[in-house]
């Protein structure tokens, strides 16, 4: 389906045509028209499947053609980092140059003229604000937030900032602005608290599920099974060997990322890291690098394992294995993006072995056990408890089984 066979405004198709975007994603045809038709909507999708264009399109279309307040803000978008609202900001930017429509990001990390910027947009009125839910909280403490004409809530990532304990932040927003709304709801999973969320704030909506629990086949994935203190050295030696020229690294923990990232500096790496440490300015250019390939290795938190769009990564890392399935599927899903192909290597020590079991009985597959060099010494076996328990023995440890020849 094409983006024209929408009937757009003209503004709008303009905007969409000079952002390049064609045909609509699978996400987009369902939800679109539903938008459009004013109803409320719990979606299951994935980074990647298009979902921010699925509910910006629409509430765009309505903004234009139908009838806005001009000094109060008529859509919220709640988003769990700020570089989603960088990403959403972004893309707003470029669907509406041909338009009237205003819209402001609102996150935290800024400076003062920021924050002036962002008092004035939500005192005086704005058509789409993007925020996070801290941030936007500050603000409504301050009184000034325009909220009481605002006529479409948009959660995004909406299990992202359950886990990341933004509940009473969002409740407490959505207790600032109409019951007559418009409310859509988007999240890469549905448990149980998400159910429940949605209950409170939807009016009868339309579900819809694109979630992909499985990583495309696109993405060659690859396990090393070693030992805590070969991680460093494997690493350097994976590296040292690769060709790739755009290299994600995901460390699950602040100090783990700042340890890496000196030791690959001192090794003669260009590297660099990002976390929630780093002032908005400083991330804000070392992604710039990143994506302008003038960085070819980047270490990270899962901060980027969601939300960021970046084409033509070649090879992820996971130096730790995910907490779960879906944060692993989030974090190799960076790469083999825009149709391209893709590498996932993953670091599996003893007590990460039931961890990735798990995940490899969610997406449905063994991930291959590649060859450790044997410069690195001795490895363990994978022998995770789910495997010992159904009978199964996995592959050995020491090289042998179904390891994979090293790759060069």
């Amino acid at each position: 389906m094409k983006f024209t066979d929408f009937n757009f405004h003209e503004s709008l198709q303009e905007g969409i045509m000079s952002s390049g975007w064609e045909d609509a994603t699978p996400i987009q045809e369902q939800v679109i028209p539903m938008i459009l038709e004013g109803r409320d909507i719990i979606a299951s999708a994935q980074t990647g499947t298009g979902k921010t264009g699925a509910f910006l399109l629409p509430i765009l279309q309505k903004l234009i053609t139908g009838s806005s307040s001009d000094h109060h803000i008529n859509a919220l978008i709640i988003v769990p980092t700020r570089e989603l609202a960088v990403q959403i900001s972004g893309q707003l930017d470029g669907l509406t140059y041909f338009t009237d429509v205003s819209s402001i990001a609102v996150y935290g990390g800024g400076d003062g003229s920021s924050f002036v910027q962002e008092k004035s947009a939500l005192s005086k009125g704005a058509d789409i604000v993007v925020s996070t839910p801290g941030k936007l909280i500050s603000h409504i403490n301050m009184g000034y937030v325009k909220l009481k004409e605002l006529s479409y809530l948009i959660l995004d990532e909406a299990d992202r900032m359950l886990d990341m304990g933004f509940h009473d932040d969002i409740m407490r927003i959505i207790s600032s602005i109409p019951e007559n709304r418009q409310t859509l709801l988007f999240s890469a999973t549905m448990p149980s608290k998400i159910r429940t969320l949605a209950q409170k704030i939807l009016k009868n909506p339309a579900e819809v599920n694109i979630a992909i629990s499985r990583p495309p086949e696109r993405i060659k994935q690859e396990a090393f099974i070693i030992y805590e203190t070969q991680k460093n050295p494997l690493v350097k030696l994976l590296l040292k060997r690769s060709t790739f020229k755009s290299i994600l690294i995901f460390c699950s923990k602040k100090l783990s990322v700042k340890q890496l990232t000196r030791e690959l500096k001192r090794a003669g790496f260009n590297a660099e890291e990002i976390h929630s440490d780093l002032e908005q300015s400083q991330r804000e250019e070392v992604l710039r690098q990143f994506s302008s390939k003038h960085l070819p290795i980047l270490v990270a938190t899962d901060i980027l394992s969601r939300g960021i769009d970046i084409d033509q990564i070649e090879l992820v890392i996971n130096y730790d294995v995910p907490h779960d399935g879906e944060d692993y599927v989030h974090r190799i899903g960076r790469t083999a993006r825009a149709e391209t192909d893709g590498t996932a290597y993953t670091f599996v020590t003893e007590k990460e072995q039931n961890k990735m079991a798990q995940i490899e009985k969610l997406i449905g597959r063994e991930v291959p056990k590649s060859k450790v060099p044997d410069e690195l010494g001795p490895v363990p076996s994978y022998q995770p408890r789910e495997r010992r328990s159904s009978g199964g023995g996995g592959g050995n440890g020491g090289g042998g089984g179904r390891r994979k020849p090293f790759r060069r």
